[in-house]
Parts: C-alpha cells; structure tokens; sequence
C-alpha cells in the first residue's frame, strides 16, 4: 500500500494548517483542491471521505482522518523520522497533547467569538473560560521559548502559531509581543516557507 498521503485541501480553510504540517513531517502526498464556491466539499465523493463535509482530510494507507488536531497529531505519528511528536515513554509528550488540543478547544473558539464580536460568556459556560484565561496560560507556557515545549519544535507548534498567526491577521488578537515573536519563530522554518512562498 502507498505511504501517499491524499490532501483533501481548500487554501481558505484549516487545511493551511495540514499543509504545513505535511512539509514538516516529510510526507509525501498529493493534494486534492476542493472549490467552495462549486461547493465540491458537499459532493457525494467528498461526504463519502468527510460526511462533515469539512476541510481539510485525509486519507493514508486507507485511513481516513478528519479534524485538524487529529489529522496533526495522527501525521506526527505516522512519520516519526520528523521528530515532531515525543515519543511515548517522553516526559515531555503529556504536555505536547495538551497544548496540541489547547490549540483547537481553546484558543481557536476564543479567538473566533471575538472576530465574530459574540457577547463574551460567564466562563462556566464555554469551555475554553474565557479569552483572558486562554492568552494569558499560553503566554505563561510559551515563556520560556522557544517553543511550546522548550527547545523542541512539534506538531503542536504548527497548530498554535497557526491559530495565533490568524488572530493576529485578522486582529481578533491583541498583539502581545510574545506572540508576535512566537509566530515568527515558527513561520521562519522552511516548511512553512515552502507552503506560503
């Protein structure tokens, strides 16, 4: 069975965030454009991959993996020749799975009600809390730096600078340095080069 990966991938979605991560890991794979605007993602082939009908997905050695963290977390796995997941006797990989679905339960529904300007909630109501909590944990976390866990560039970096990087574009972030100087640091790396050059 091939190791391809089939990228199923619209340049205005998540899947951004995939296609970074797929240079990072070294995978080799073919990228399957679907237009929003054709609504080719509620095509009868596409929901038979993703009844979501959602980008981005993929699909390797048969498998079909949907959801950015898992498609993420399931690539770091399957080309481990990257390094970008700790390994399972690592100390440092229940950390690397926290901050990997902090990225998408926390900061992304947090930055999402502010660019869409939803009244902000009483923190027991939403998962994440609330806005404050969620920027000033991850600010606290990436303190020491480089990176999220340390010294050591993973899979959970695409995702968190990827979400930062949209807040900051789109303002629904305030822009503390940190931040700012995080997402450069991880935006400077060649993978990410490739995807945005």
């Amino acid at each position: 069975m091939s190791d391809r990966v089939r990228f199923y991938h619209n340049p205005m979605s998540r899947g951004r965030i995939v296609h970074w991560m797929l240079e990072e890991a070294g995978a080799p794979y073919d990228i399957k454009i679907l237009d929003f605007d054709k609504r080719e993602h509620k095509t009868p082939e596409f929901l038979a991959v993703n009844p979501m009908g959602k980008l981005p997905a993929i699909v390797h050695r048969g498998i079909v993996v949907t959801e950015t963290a898992a498609i993420l977390a399931y690539l770091a796995e399957a080309f481990p020749g990257a390094g970008l997941v700790p390994r399972s006797d690592d100390p440092a990989r229940g950390p690397y799975f926290r901050w990997l679905f902090f990225a998408v339960s926390c900061i992304e529904p947090a930055l999402t009600d502010r660019a869409l300007s939803r009244p902000m909630p009483k923190d027991a109501y939403v998962a994440y809390g609330t806005y404050e909590n969620v920027f000033d944990a991850l600010e606290t976390a990436l303190a020491p730096g480089p990176f999220v866990l340390g010294q050591r560039f993973s899979a959970a970096d695409v995702c968190i600078a990827s979400q930062l990087s949209y807040g900051l574009s789109t303002q629904a972030l305030e822009p503390r340095p940190a931040f700012a100087q995080y997402v450069e640091r991880c935006t400077a790396r060649p993978a990410f080069k490739r995807i945005s050059g």
